[in-house]
């Protein structure tokens, strides 16, 4: 039987994008997103997503990096909603650079009306539905925003001295210092050697350019590996993404022609026990001298099973 992470591998089904795609086209005729006057108001999706997204006032920048839109696009947009007296730009004085829009009172009024809008929108649809049918659409949409966040999310080997790969090992280590109950001390993290070039990895994930997770491969002895640090922000978590994070590793290992890959961990990360044990780690008996560790496990590769590019 095949695993999820070799499952996740195999190449997309026409038949899965056909029906990613007709979803799409229903939906977005349901909600009248291909109206220019989206909820009945003067304006198209885009405009009125982003006067939603200006709340109380945010920065171009910042609207740039939430929404993933084109520095021009999103100008234009913005000079459309002040050119319809909603939002000002403002300049602040601590940094010329930025530009804050904020909303004028005519908008505050024109985005409360919007919510209002919308909400009647979802509970016209809603509507229709029992209520044990309305608790099955909210779960399969909780759980398709879930997985369509992780199929976002790219997972890249980084350079281990890099500023990203030292962030997120600071990250992992605050996050179990606060966890442990004999803390937690960072000269136990791995050395950017020890993950670089044929010693190693160090594998970064990236949402939306921002780093949300790590993990670290180190060559322990011939044909042997060691997984380190698979963490993932306290934001992304609940997704599957230490498992994508592990099974990046595992194929790290592999292509250095790794037979073995072994991890500790302490007693208190009984999640993390759980999700090694379920992808396949058997518990195996002490193999080193960490003192954080409790239970130490261990994972045969299969041999041969590369990706076709060797990366």
């Amino acid at each position: 039987m095949e695993t999820e992470s070799e499952q996740a591998h195999e190449p997309v089904s026409t038949e899965h994008v056909a029906a990613f795609r007709r979803f799409n086209r229903y939906f977005t005729r349901r909600i009248g997103a291909l109206d220019d006057h989206y909820l009945g108001q003067d304006r198209p999706l885009g405009e009125a997503r982003l006067l939603f997204e200006i709340g109380d006032g945010a920065s171009l920048r910042e609207l740039r990096g939430r929404l993933g839109l084109d520095a021009g696009y999103l100008s234009r947009m913005a000079r459309a909603l002040q050119a319809q007296g909603l939002v000002r730009v403002r300049v602040p004085a601590h940094d010329n650079r930025l530009r804050i829009l904020e909303p004028t009172p005519a908008g505050r009024t024109e985005l409360k009306e919007q919510n209002r809008r919308a909400e009647a929108l979802a509970a016209g649809l809603l509507s229709g539905l029992t209520a044990g049918q309305r608790a099955e659409l909210t779960g399969a949409m909780t759980t398709t925003r879930r997985l369509l966040r992780l199929a976002g999310i790219a997972v890249e080997r980084v350079d281990g001295a890099s500023a990203d790969a030292r962030a997120c090992l600071d990250a992992y280590a605050a996050d179990i210092d606060a966890r442990f109950p004999e803390g937690f001390d960072t000269a136990d993290l791995v050395r950017p050697e020890e993950v670089s070039g044929d010693a190693g990895a160090l594998l970064v994930a990236y949402e939306e350019g921002r780093p949300v997770g790590c993990g670290a491969l180190r060559r322990l002895a011939d044909g042997v590996g060691e997984i380190r640090h698979v963490w993932v922000h306290a934001d992304a978590r609940r997704l599957g993404l230490a498992r994508r994070l592990l099974d990046g590793l595992e194929r790290e290992a592999r292509t250095r022609g790794l037979q073995v890959v072994r991890l500790d961990t302490h007693a208190v990360l009984t999640e993390a026990q759980a999700m090694y044990r379920a992808c396949g780690y058997t518990e195996i008996p002490r193999y080193d001298d960490n003192v954080y560790a409790s239970h130490w496990f261990e994972k045969q590769l299969a041999v041969g099973d590369r990706d076709e590019d060797g990366a």
